[in-house]
């Protein structure tokens, strides 16, 4: 009874307040506090306590003394006081009560002033609290819809403050910050609101994925300067920072790999092919030639390493489908791209110059039957030839192909680049239920090992073209053919060279090249004038 006539009296003292300054700023800063803690006290063993602060509109008191001070603390006590109140409710009605009415949206929308980093601390630790108690009920008391009737009617997602506000900050210098924004962001993808996921993934709030894979992008870059200059500066701060930049860039791919798990195929989507055209095919696959550009941004250590991560956290099926299409394509593909400049200028190598005209002329409609595999033995590597896919382009440099790149850095190249080369392929090789049948050597084995690479599921068509089939799975296969009568099952289950065979591997590897050609043609769209 006593702490109801405490709340009771810190209530009616508030109400009474006109102004806050620096005389009764610490009247209010107590009354704040404590209102706070009694409430999360009677919401736990007497339910008067919240039903007098629904019946005062206290929510609406809180507001108004921040209208009316201008001191940077009673904010700062505001924002925790409400943020330890949506933490600690645990009824179910009390947190609707909270969410309604548009005070905390109020709130969140507020225009503080962030240059006050500690306020900006709580500002974010309010926004975590309340996605904390985010679900499909109490996410809709957060939003703006309007109806829309064409074709059908249905409520659209005009307005999401929190979404919006908190992604705001998203890329902010203060990592912490950073890591409470994606948990925010991940807690709103988590719900599983349809009409909230078409929000987030149409322009321009979807912008945001575009933007989180370049700054992702930037930080590869940053590492690989780091790892380059390394030689030159060999102290214990230079492997610091190495390692800590080593840390959130699997961070990053963690929350990657997060955000894709939400089941938001839209987004899934826009995060894959920003991975391959902002990262991977203009600069990860260019760092790999043997004589590479030494302007390059990414180093080919650098370059392995990323890849081998990518594969290994963003265990995405068809983005390392895409990858391993890729490799079937010569190093100068990609090195012609990744000479693009914004003003349309191209430099470097004679791969490409001003005149030419940008790659996306170059590519002709897919045709299925004009692109040949050769199915290796095992003595043998395979060969592609795109032929329909992309029009072979004259470059003065030799024309291997990336798995052939990966394979002469096995043979030849140092031995970070043996591992990390192996690491790559090792990755790719370790298809879910190959295990027991894929016979490694002793050095695969190795870099598995010293690399703890996880499984990727891969498609056995990927696997056919790159030559890393194993034998036993080949001959399943082709003892499947001969069963459902697909030409002659003799022929097909002793003859590598059978041309069924290559026909059936060229039509799976087609869909993963017909991505590719799109994302090159967009590329070159976007950077071209």
């Amino acid at each position: 009874m006593l702490c109801f006539l405490v709340c009771r009296y810190l209530t009616n003292q508030l109400q009474k307040v006109q102004i806050v300054n620096d005389v009764n700023k610490d009247f209010v800063i107590e009354a704040l506090r404590s209102i706070a803690e009694l409430l999360t006290y009677g919401d736990q063993h007497d339910s008067s306590f919240f039903e007098f602060f629904m019946e005062k509109q206290v929510m609406g008191e809180f507001i108004r003394i921040l209208k009316i001070s201008k001191t940077v603390t009673v904010s700062l006590q505001l924002l925790q006081t409400i943020s330890i109140l949506i933490q600690n409710l645990r009824r179910e009605h009390a947190i609707y009560y909270m969410f309604s009415n548009e005070h905390v949206n109020y709130l969140i929308t507020y225009s503080f002033d962030f240059r006050n980093e500690e306020l900006l601390s709580y500002y974010i630790s309010f926004l975590r609290a309340i996605s904390g108690k985010l679900n499909k009920n109490t996410i809709s008391l957060l939003l703006k819809t309007q109806g829309v009737s064409v074709p059908l009617f249905y409520e659209e997602v005009v307005s999401f403050p929190l979404y919006v506000e908190a992604v705001r900050f998203a890329f902010h210098e203060e990592s912490m910050v950073r890591t409470a924004v994606r948990a925010i962001t991940l807690n709103v993808y988590h719900v599983g609101d349809e009409f909230v996921n078409k929000f987030i993934a149409s322009a321009p709030h979807s912008d945001y994925f575009s933007n989180l894979v370049s700054f992702f992008r930037d930080q590869c870059i940053n590492l690989s300067k780091l790892f380059s200059e390394r030689p030159k500066n060999p102290c214990s701060e230079s492997v610091s920072a190495m390692l800590a930049k080593v840390d959130e860039i699997e961070d990053n791919l963690y929350y990657f790999s997060d955000v894709i798990s939400a089941g938001i195929p839209v987004v899934g989507s826009l995060i894959t092919d920003n991975i391959l055209q902002l990262l991977i095919l203009p600069l990860l696959f260019p760092a790999l030639q043997i004589d590479a550009d030494s302007n390059l941004k990414i180093g080919a250590v650098t370059s392995l390493y990323l890849l081998c991560c990518i594969l290994r956290i963003v265990k995405i099926k068809d983005l390392a489908n895409t990858i391993a299409a890729a490799l079937l394509y010569p190093l100068e593909t990609f090195a012609a791209n990744s000479e693009v400049k914004i003003n349309g200028y191209v430099s470097g190598n004679n791969c490409a110059n001003e005149s030419e005209e940008p790659l996306v002329d170059s590519v002709t409609p897919v045709n299925a039957g004009q692109l040949c595999v050769d199915i290796p033995n095992k003595a043998t590597s395979s060969q592609v030839h795109p032929g329909g896919i992309i029009a072979e382009r004259d470059f003065s440099c030799s024309h291997l192909s990336l798995r052939e790149t990966l394979l002469s850095y096995v043979t030849d190249g140092d031995d970070a680049r043996a591992l990390g080369s192996l690491s790559v392929l090792a990755t790719l090789l370790q298809t879910k239920g190959n295990n027991d049948e894929v016979c490694v050597t002793n050095l695969f084995s190795i870099a598995i090992f010293l690399m703890n690479i996880y499984i990727v599921e891969l498609d056995e068509s990927m696997l056919d073209g790159l030559g890393i089939l194993p034998q036993r799975k080949q001959h399943k296969k082709l003892l499947l053919q001969a069963l459902v009568g697909e030409g002659s099952g003799e022929e097909q289950l002793f003859s590598f060279e059978s041309g069924s065979a290559r026909d059936t591997t060229s039509s799976e590897l087609d869909g993963y090249l017909k991505k590719l050609k799109v994302l090159f043609s967009l590329f070159i769209f976007l950077y071209s004038p």
